[in-house]
């Protein structure tokens, strides 16, 4: 494995290839925000997927109950591999029958992280974000998500509380709790509007994911992933691919992009 391209993610202790696996694709066809649809991949071409992903070196597998089948599938098919890679996942939404729906209550996180850790196959899990619906500073401040994180966190089920959102007021209020120790934003060149929450993050050593990097499949590996990679905050572009050499040519092109002086 590549350890030169390595990048600390905050005060985490973790340090995370540029490049990360997001598992949306092979557990979830419906409701996309893709251009092109899609069909899931049977188990022996998911197997193969997730195999080659580790052994290329991409150790960041992202996933959530809202990717459909997802969860269960890693948990089935990566159960023996699980010391291998960095397992991140989410609370606060799910996907079912086709509809989506959010709950930040505390009975339901509680729900949600002892059902991940049975769909996964684990007893712990490295990263868990909350999924915001967009009401970013009211699920922080008015709720017990972070409260019931913090409870399950000191119960040794998760490693580290991360935040998904969608607003610039909403992560820099997450970088301010000093309980979130990871965000997830969407950055790339068709909206840079998260880039001082990148700095800021990196300020208060908080790690931050790149999330939609290739802006859903809109933008051009070559150039959007050393974008995403510019700002030193940023640990990893998280991407979802069902094609093993596309992964491949996008980790070469976040080692490159890192590498240049």
């Amino acid at each position: 494995m590549d350890q030169s391209s390595r990048r600390p993610l905050g005060r985490t202790g973790l340090n995370l290839a540029p490049v990360g696996f997001g598992a949306f694709k092979i557990g979830r066809n419906e409701a996309t925000k893709y251009d092109v649809s899609y069909d899931l991949p049977d188990d022996a071409a998911c197997e193969a997927l997730l195999e080659e992903v580790l052994e290329m070196g991409i150790d960041l597998i992202d996933t959530a109950p809202a990717y459909g089948s997802s969860e269960a599938r890693i948990g089935r098919l990566l159960r023996d591999r699980r010391d291998e890679f960095i397992l991140s996942t989410k609370v606060g939404e799910t996907f079912e029958h086709g509809v989506g729906r959010f709950d930040f209550s505390s009975g339901s996180i509680d729900e949600s992280i002892t059902r991940s850790l049975r769909r996964l196959g684990t007893d712990r899990l490295d990263l868990v974000f909350i999924h915001s619906d967009g009401n970013d500073i009211a699920i922080i401040e008015e709720g017990a998500a972070l409260e019931t994180l913090v409870r399950r966190r000191e119960q040794g089920h998760l490693r580290c509380i991360g935040f998904s959102g969608k607003t610039v007021e909403g992560h820099l209020r997450a970088i301010e709790t000093g309980v979130v120790e990871c965000l997830m934003v969407e950055y790339h060149a068709l909206d840079e509007s998260q880039r001082g929450v990148i700095d800021a993050a990196e300020a208060a050593g908080v790690g931050v994911l790149v999330k939609k990097g290739l802006a859903s499949g809109r933008l051009d590996p070559a150039t959007a992933i050393p974008h995403c990679l510019q700002p030193t905050g940023v640990a990893s572009v998280v991407i979802g691919s069902l094609t093993a050499s596309h992964l491949r040519d996008n980790l070469a092109i976040a080692r490159a992009a890192i590498a240049r002086p």
